[in-house]
């Protein structure tokens, strides 16, 4: 398409970044969403559309605001670029200037203003004990709050591991009666981006593809987006060969902890855990910024069932694992989409470069071309 048809001087402005960089940003994101090469200019088109960005209600209930912390220093894109070029932030309990009456009326006018137009976001789980006095805003429960924003919303996220299926909350004896939006919102379709807290590029990715096609991408059976929760951690995990190998830590500091073994016998939870934590590091920090690359076990966070709903490391907890030699081999298991994990693998290694393009990295990439040509 040329430059005329189609003008980027706006969006450069605005991202302080060079159309070619920018397009190859895009082009990442496509291709880690699985999207035909002919996205990524559907994609910048609808960025740089300012009638395009959907206005947001963002909710809080009963979490730790993990999701929104990691948010906070997101590079994929940064947060202010997410905010002012992607979508529009009307509401956000943890973010608003204001407080009261006064943003809890803005919320209502900008809900009526857009019906039918919104995306929600729900962050934390919701209690359904004793009529949901267990949290409440503004004088209203949270269930009221949340079917309320549900009602008229275009499409509706479930942000980290409460949201997505009540996360610690829901933890036996649950006194609180607290479940993940999904549980809660029955009649609805609600996409869930689990995690403790949930990587920030799949938010990102997810509101990117809504941003461009009006609709969210394609679930799995928990309401997870496939391009990013297709894939076990243990099929991706660079531990991997240690494991096939029968290579494992047994302690925490012994030769093989401290060699980068397996943690498989210390109770790691990859082999029952999808998520794309091997192949998309947090916020392009490099080092293995998640629970194994840092020497610690997968907890599971991201199935529910799986982390904090029992014991996360005890010895009992332990032997309830498929013993290793059961698993079959990584090109005979699938995913949770139906691909055959051999194939997934080499996917599941272009996540990581393709969406590693980032708001901050972006510019120092422009820069460098300039310096260089």
């Amino acid at each position: 398409m040329a430059q005329s048809e189609f003008d980027f001087s706006g969006l450069e402005k605005r991202l302080g970044v060079s159309r070619r960089t920018f397009l190859k940003f895009c082009t990442g994101v496509a291709a880690s969403l699985g999207l035909p090469s002919g996205a990524a200019m559907a994609m910048a088109k609808a960025v740089a559309d300012p009638k395009k960005r959907p206005p947001v209600i963002w909710l809080h209930g009963q979490e730790c605001t993990g999701p929104t912390e990691a948010l906070l220093r997101s590079e994929q894109p940064s947060l202010e670029h997410l905010i002012l070029d992607l979508i529009s932030l009307d509401y956000h309990q943890t973010l608003d200037a204001g407080a009261g009456h006064q943003v809890e009326d803005l919320k209502k006018q900008a809900m009526k203003e857009n019906k039918g137009k919104y995306l929600l976001v729900v962050e934390g789980a919701i209690p359904l004990a004793q009529d949901g006095i267990f949290c409440k805003i503004g004088g209203e429960t949270m269930t009221h709050i949340t079917q309320e924003a549900a009602e008229h919303a275009a499409a509706i996220v479930a942000y980290g591991s409460c949201a997505s299926w009540g996360g610690v909350q829901s933890a036996a004896p649950n006194p609180t009666g607290a479940v993940g939006a999904p549980q809660f919102l029955k009649d609805k379709t609600v996409v869930t981006i689990p995690g403790c807290p949930p990587n920030p590029a799949n938010f990102i990715g997810t509101v990117l593809y809504f941003v461009t096609y009006g609709k969210l991408p394609p679930i799995d059976e928990k309401g997870r987006p496939k391009w990013a929760y297709g894939r076990l951690i243990h099929e991706n995990c660079y531990r991997r060969p240690h494991f096939d190998a029968g290579r494992f830590a047994k302690e925490f500091g012994d030769e093989g902890h401290r060699k980068g073994w397996c943690l498989y016998k210390l109770g790691c939870k990859g082999p029952e855990t999808y998520n794309n934590c091997p192949s998309l590091e947090y916020n392009n920090v490099g080092g293995g910024v998640w629970p194994v690359g840092v020497g610690h076990p997968c907890f599971g966070c991201s199935e529910h069932g799986v982390g904090f709903n029992k014991p996360l490391f005890s010895l009992a907890d332990v032997k309830t694992h498929t013993a290793p030699n059961t698993f079959p081999a990584i090109e005979d298991r699938q995913d949770s989409s139906g691909i055959t994990a051999g194939a997934a693998a080499l996917a599941g290694a272009a996540v990581g470069v393709a969406v590693g393009a980032t708001a901050a990295g972006a510019k120092k990439l422009d820069q460098k071309e300039k310096d260089q040509g």
